[in-house]
């Protein structure tokens, strides 16, 4: 393939100052060092933590740092290679987020989505870069090269499914009975993998209607609101009393992570991918912990490359449908409106257009 022709500038938004909102602005298009790569980004996703990042609040101050272009689910097409790193001009790539180090204990003796001294990508950690921009420069070992025919969208969205699917599988569902707590993008993307991944059965909570529809829409079993029905009563009316044999916790309220261990088995499996912003105060810890012998477990990102080579064929082979969580799609340019639109509880995932 014959080298594109590449601008010297690009369209971006960048997070200039700590203070609320972007700067969709000009900036240099940079160029690729040893070990990196030039990708034109074809289509970035926002996430929920993304909010965070726009309003500037004290979990941004934590995970963040000024200055940065925001945006790390993306998906792109390589135009460029630096020193040290052949890889086909036109191959279509996902951004590992998590920027591991290769050298920390978790790096050489488990997994580098666990780095003790871990990047972020489109959080100023260890790189300006992200991927609300028209090019962007990452480092070759942090690209995932896409092996399937997936499109832009479909790519962009493997990485916040590798966060359920990391979680899911973590939960060993197979035959089992499964409850997913939260309807937001990462609930519905872990019911789907649930479901992808051999659940006997997948039930679906909510406190919105509107939510639990489109969990049904989605292939879920069962949908519970949680707002009109006791949960552990239904838990318990359709399980003979036992209790659930996996629940996964996607909606981060910290009453509701409180709960969902009451509502779980003994020998049961529970994750919390939700992330809760206040303690946690468990009532019956010796009932519905100790006594449960319970398995709990947690996820930070994705297993490398792992997730990613698993997550890539169940959407290539059609077993997860990711952009039929897709409820927005706007223009870079109007990033305030999207915002505004996600912030606004009216959408489920948008996507941005960098391009535009």
């Amino acid at each position: 393939m014959a080298a594109p022709s590449i601008p010297t500038t690009m369209k971006a938004l960048v997070k200039q100052q700590e203070a609320e909102s972007y700067t969709y602005t000009t900036v240099p298009v940079e160029q690729p060092g040893h070990g990196e790569v030039l990708i034109k980004v074809d289509c970035v996703a926002i996430c929920g933590s993304d909010i965070a990042l726009y309003k500037w609040d004290n979990v941004a101050k934590v995970i963040a740092t000024v200055p940065f272009i925001p945006g790390h689910e993306c998906a792109g097409t390589v135009v460029k290679c630096g020193p040290g790193v052949d890889i086909p001009l036109g191959t279509k790539v996902g951004v590992e987020n998590h920027f591991f180090c290769g050298d920390c204990f978790q790096c050489r003796y488990e997994d580098g989505a666990i780095c003790i001294n871990m990047g972020q990508y489109g959080h100023g950690k260890k790189t300006t870069q992200g991927g609300c921009s028209e090019f962007s420069v990452v480092p070759e070992k942090y690209l995932y090269k896409l092996t399937r025919d997936l499109d832009a969208e479909q790519i962009a969205m493997l990485e916040p499914l590798g966060v359920a699917h990391n979680a899911v599988e973590k939960l060993e569902v197979k035959g089992k009975e499964v409850l997913v707590i939260g309807c937001g993008p990462v609930g519905l993307m872990a019911q789907a993998s649930a479901k992808a991944l051999g659940a006997k059965k997948v039930i679906a909570v909510d406190i919105e209607d509107k939510k639990l529809d489109l969990a049904s829409q989605l292939g879920v079993d069962v949908v519970v609101n949680s707002k009109k029905q006791d949960l552990k009563e239904f838990v318990m009316n359709l399980t003979d009393g036992v209790g659930m044999d996996c629940v996964c916790e996607c909606s981060g309220a910290s009453p509701m992570v409180n709960s969902s261990f009451s509502l779980l088995r003994k020998g049961g499996y529970i994750g919390l991918v939700g992330l809760p912003k206040q303690p946690l105060h468990v009532e019956n810890v010796l009932q519905d912990i100790v006594f449960k012998a319970l398995t709990l477990k947690t996820v930070h990102g994705r297993l490398i490359f792992h997730t990613w080579e698993h997550t890539e064929s169940l959407v290539a082979d059609g077993k997860i449908d990711v952009k039929a969580i897709i409820s927005h799609r706007f223009p870079m340019s109007e990033f305030e409106e999207a915002f505004k639109v996600l912030m606004s509880g009216q959408a489920c995932k948008i996507v941005l257009d960098p391009s535009q």
